[in-house]
């Protein structure tokens, strides 16, 4: 929390150092991109990086800190323990929206150096409010155990070297639910020596085994998310794109940013979280008998659902706004308006909105819980993960789709001017992806096994 505190205070100070012009007069507070001194680029790009760098330290730490306070073997905690991450995103979309709604305005209006200042002043009163409850808070107990790199790479390597073990299966029949043992069974063999012995340093506990296959059956679940990744991508991107091109006229003479169309998605959030977690969940909960009303992995595939849906809508939106520039003569002119109204994107983003408070949440209570004691930051670094590497993968999408279809003269999909471009193929093709991969993750879902460990707590 400290680190991007320190990154954004410095940010604060680039911007308030004035800079030099080409013609040597000085600029103070004008723009932290005009023409800067050797110092001030300096320490733009540094606290830039800090914020990078602490933000991937706090995002996955303090969020697996603040579920741990819950115990899972209380039932009333469990319950709140899953309204947590609901009310965790509802506060980030929060300050989301207040970012795009007053801290763009001010930025871009009044000051950058007030701009960054109250997000830094904010940043600090969060720090000491942390700091006050720090002997109100449960730690997790930690006994003699290894670390679970050691045991989970033990097993592993165990499987691999009693390969030869023709008896592990039976045995872990015999000792592993019967459920677990049938899935990932070459891990069965660290449970038992190619000698048949059991004998300490040979072979894995059982626990051991158990949390091995745990990790694995993360994967499927990992790779069939990337897709929804990459429609994330998009909102940022060439939705917003679309949007510059519209219509943005609110009332005469005033237009509403391109870029910030992308708060309806922070918005909805903030308007469905509440619905979700005080209507929804008590009302499925007395129809299932679960304390979050539904499954985890049900509430993710909502979400990735109603991701292909948006991707339909946006590239029936963006044929419609091609069909006007042609209709008025703007295939030609990329610097017009074309007479659509902006309001023509709003469903997209607020179904974009809808399935980040399914299915983002449900990933960050997923990976948080479903992943071996003593790894539940790593569990949401997975997530996190999950997201930056589908924006690797939208670019590269992009990249591949450039060439194949700019050469030769080709007619590419994505040339500059966006009334030309073919962003409904594109659209398009993101639709088709996301039911292959949601049709995918519903066969890894329906075979996944939930891992039921708890931890111990005290405070």
């Amino acid at each position: 929390m400290s680190t991007p505190g320190l990154g954004l205070g410095l940010l604060t100070l680039s911007a308030a150092l004035p800079s030099v012009d080409s013609s040597g007069c000085e600029k103070a507070d004008t723009s932290i991109l005009c023409s800067s001194p050797l110092l001030q680029e300096i320490i733009l790009f540094f606290s830039l990086y800090l914020v990078a760098f602490g933000q991937g330290g706090h995002k996955p730490c303090v969020q697996a800190f603040g579920a741990d306070q819950f115990d899972t073997q209380d039932p009333d905690e469990c319950k709140a323990k899953s309204s947590f991450f609901n009310w965790w995103y509802f506060g980030l979309c929060s300050g989301t929206l207040a970012a795009f709604s007053v801290l763009n305005y001010i930025q871009d209006n009044l000051s950058w150096v007030l701009g960054f200042g109250i997000p830094c002043i904010m940043m600090v009163v969060g720090l000491v409010v942390f700091l006050c409850g720090s002997t109100s808070y449960r730690y997790n107990v930690k006994g003699d155990e290894k670390s679970p790199f050691v045991r989970i790479g033990r097993a592993l390597i165990l499987a691999v070297r009693n390969w030869r073990t023709s008896a592990a299966e039976e045995e872990a029949h015999g000792t592993l639910p019967s459920e677990s043992s049938k899935q990932f069974k070459f891990l069965n063999k660290a449970l038992l020596a190619p000698d048949g012995s059991k004998e300490h340093g040979k072979v894995c506990s059982i626990g051991e085994v158990e949390e091995a296959k745990a990790v694995l059956r993360l994967v499927p679940i990992w790779a069939t998310s990337l897709v929804y990744a990459v429609v994330q991508a998009q909102s940022s991107t060439f939705f917003t794109k679309q949007g510059a091109t519209m219509d943005r006229s609110i009332t005469t003479g005033f237009k509403i940013p391109a870029a910030s169309l992308q708060s309806f998605i922070s918005f909805t959030v903030v308007i469905s979280i509440p619905i979700y977690d005080r209507v929804f969940v008590p009302l499925a909960r007395a129809w299932t008998g679960k304390p979050a009303g539904i499954t985890m992995l049900q509430r993710i595939g909502t979400g990735m659902f109603l991701s292909a849906i948006l991707m339909v809508i946006a590239a029936l939106v963006e044929m419609q706004r091609l069909k006007t520039a042609l209709e008025y003569g703007l295939v030609d002119k990329p610097n017009a308006m074309v007479p659509m109204s902006v309001w023509w994107l709003v469903p997209q983003y607020v179904l974009l909105g809808l399935s980040e408070m399914l299915t983002m949440v449900g990933l960050q209570e997923f990976f948080y819980d479903q992943v071996p004691n003593g790894l539940r930051n790593i569990g949401l670094a997975l997530y996190l993960s999950i997201f930056g590497v589908g924006s690797f993968l939208s670019s590269f999408l992009i990249s591949a789709i450039e060439n194949a279809t700019g050469r030769n003269g080709g007619e590419s999909w994505f040339p500059n001017n966006l009334n030309r471009a073919h962003l409904d193929y594109f659209y398009w093709l993101l639709a088709a992806l996301s039911s292959a991969e949601l049709t995918l993750y519903l066969y890894f879902a329906k075979a996944y096994i939930y891992n039921k460990a708890s931890r111990p707590m005290q405070s």
